[in-house]
């Protein structure tokens, strides 16, 4: 066999790649990934060449893997467009030069079809192989194949050889610590993960193992609702179904295609790294794009393939520059137009899907204020009020929008139609409908919406939406009750010139001997309304909601609340007939007569039921409590009460 040259390979001080260093990939497996993208480049090559005039067509395009276990080898093979002697001196010996730039100079069409730059790729064989071999036939007339050879070292060899028919193989002869690749199911998981939508058939054995075909590829008109749910059940496996999906296709100013899908919501959310895969036409390159999608939607799926991604020179990290930050401004867009469309032409599968959508929704509109305005009209509230039944009219909404088990849903415009003149600027919520029980029952007693904001989120997204509506006051059905829930009737002053109220006052004081809880006294309407309630006042509430958040604990019961009494209720009715006649001091129980200890004690059960009714007793009071409300039972048993 005739040597054709020997000599060191040129790499050139203006363009350093540092191929040969395990350091410059993150994984040595990715080598498979260069390899086979580098022969998908030389078929998509000799194509394109062809439509010229320049070579023949060939035949049917494929990818060969074959592995000898005996010579731990594995061999990659493709029928492209091959090197002859003087680009295999090119664009193997001197790797300063690219491939793909070089043919894309002479062929400028089609050039997505073009993956990546062969010297680099073609290089990091080297981080599995001990000595690499490059047997290739050009497809140009009257060609003669030639054999490249390299043991790691600047030395190569350059020889003729033997070839059948244009294209290149690929021979490794694999080190030691890495015969895994030898490994039949090892290189076919690899083949699954990163080849899998490559265009052409990659064969492993002879068998083929890719998918070939990229759904996000296509144009929507030509996929089917079935067509998006199956990539969805492919990428993510034993996930369920999606909620919706968005499908990303554009030219300009960059080339992007890409398909998010909606996960139903299941408790689990990756708001650091995300589960987006990103590709480079159709190459797998990473399962991580946090500098590419806004932190609000890092939590969809799917998948976003683009070229003009900047990656770096091993595609495992993303560089981040002004044309990501435009892309993700392009993907926030679209997934709000999508979201706008779901509003607007299927209102109750919104409402329906509102769970997963929200945390979506309400931590993109406080983190991006063009996103904020995007779905300024798409935030849904659970309502108080009942849904809406009848369907609506050409050009109609309905509202409230009925969901999921008959809860009903609202935006915070429509609840504001359904306010009176007089109240058109406060906006009721409740964050806890079974802690809130008694306040939220009285304002729907007396006919009043309360807007239901229950989850985390909503502990940061209620201030911020009183920050962008300076207009309107957000108040919690337990900050305070105003006059529409209060009876309106005058008290008559005993010889001391104390009322009931004051009466009452002065015996919880008594009682509770803790002047951190503010004690009130009123008549409360309705026959439902509890004995008391805690109230807390708006901002001391927030402030100890916000020290819970930056201390990661769930917030609990302010130490300065209020005791709301209710004076109509037959239990503080019975306990004011109770302590009548006895000596109501501010000091504590200690020293009174039976009757005044079993008010005092009755003042501290009806307080406690209080702090019970919004999760207030903390673990450690409950036994205590038990044993007071059990001993308490027990004296007015004695008394025939």
């Amino acid at each position: 066999m005739t040597v054709l040259e020997q000599g060191q390979i040129q790499i050139h001080t203006e363009n350093i790649f540092p191929i040969i260093k395990k350091a410059v990939y993150s994984g040595h497996e990715v080598f498979l990934r260069e390899l086979v993208s580098n022969g998908v480049d030389a078929i998509s090559k000799r194509r394109m060449a062809a439509m010229a005039g320049d070579c023949s067509e060939g035949p049917e395009a494929k990818i060969s893997i074959r592995i000898d276990r005996e010579a731990q080898t594995l061999t990659i093979s493709d029928n492209g467009i091959g090197m002859n002697v003087d680009e295999v001196k090119r664009y193997i010996n001197q790797v300063a030069f690219s491939s793909a730039e070089d043919f894309l100079e002479k062929y400028k069409q089609e050039n997505d079809a073009i993956i990546g730059h062969f010297g680099l790729g073609f290089y990091s064989s080297f981080m599995v192989a001990k000595q690499v071999e490059l047997v290739s036939l050009s497809a140009s007339a009257g060609a003669e194949a030639v054999r490249w050879s390299c043991d790691g070292s600047p030395n190569f060899s350059l020889e003729q050889a033997e070839r059948n028919e244009p294209g290149t193989d690929v021979i490794l002869h694999l080190m030691e610590e890495e015969l895994e690749y030898i490994e039949p199911a090892r290189i076919r998981t690899l083949i699954t993960t990163y080849c899998d939508f490559l265009p052409v058939e990659v064969q492993l054995e002879g068998e083929t193992v890719n998918k070939r075909e990229a759904p996000w590829r296509k144009s929507p008109r030509d996929l089917t609702d079935n067509d998006y749910i199956e990539l969805y059940r492919y990428l993510y496996p034993f996930q369920g179904d999606p909620l919706l999906w968005v499908h990303l296709n554009t030219d300009y100013p960059y080339n992007l295609q890409g398909i998010l899908f909606f996960p139903k919501s299941s408790g689990r959310a990756d708001w650091e790294k995300g589960e987006i895969k990103l590709y480079c036409n159709n190459v797998f390159v990473s399962d991580s794009i946090k500098e590419v999608v806004p932190r609000y939607l890092l939590p969809l799926r799917g998948v976003i393939d683009s070229p003009d991604i900047p990656l770096n020179v091993s595609r495992s990290a993303l560089q981040t520059d002004r044309r990501v930050r435009s892309i993700g401004g392009f993907v926030a867009k679209k997934v709000s137009d999508r979201l706008k469309e779901l509003h607007r032409d299927d209102p109750k599968r919104y409402a329906e899907s509102w769970e997963s959508l929200a945390p979506f929704i309400k931590i993109g509109a406080m983190e991006d204020e063009k996103f904020a305005d995007q779905v300024a009209d798409l935030v849904l509230f659970g309502t108080s009020a009942s849904p809406t039944e009848q369907e609506p009219g050409e050009g109609e909404s309905i509202d409230p929008i009925p969901g999921e088990g008959g809860k009903a849903y609202t935006t915070l415009a429509g609840y504001r139609t359904r306010l009176d003149a007089a109240n058109d600027k406060r906006i009721l919520y409740c964050t806890d409908e079974a802690g809130q029980a008694g306040a939220l029952a009285l304002w729907k007693s007396q006919g009043a919406e309360v807007l239901l904001a229950d989850t985390f989120i909503d502990t940061q997204f209620i201030p911020w939406l009183e920050y962008r509506h300076e207009e309107l006051k957000f108040q919690r059905v337990d900050s305070e009750l105003d006059e529409s829930l209060q009876e309106k009737e005058s008290e008559i002053s005993d010889a001391d010139g104390k009322d009931n109220s004051e009466k009452l006052r002065d015996l919880f004081k008594a009682a509770l001997a803790n002047d951190k809880v503010t004690i009130q006294v009123q008549a409360l309407k309705g026959e439902n309304a509890p004995a008391a309630l805690i109230l807390l006042p708006e901002q001391m509430r927030r402030i100890n909601d916000m020290g819970a958040l930056m201390e990661q604990r769930l917030p609990g019961l302010p130490d300065h609340h209020v005791l709301l009494v209710n004076r109509k209720h037959k239990l503080v009715e019975g306990l004011l007939k109770l302590s009548a006649g006895s000596v109501i001091t501010t000091g504590g129980s200690g020293g009174n007569s039976p009757s005044q200890q079993l008010a005092d004690d009755l003042g501290r059960n009806v307080y406690e039921l209080a702090r019970l009714a919004v999760g207030g007793l903390e673990p450690n009071e409950l036994a205590g409590f038990q044993q007071r409300s059990s001993d308490l039972m027990g004296k007015l048993m004695e008394r025939g009460l």
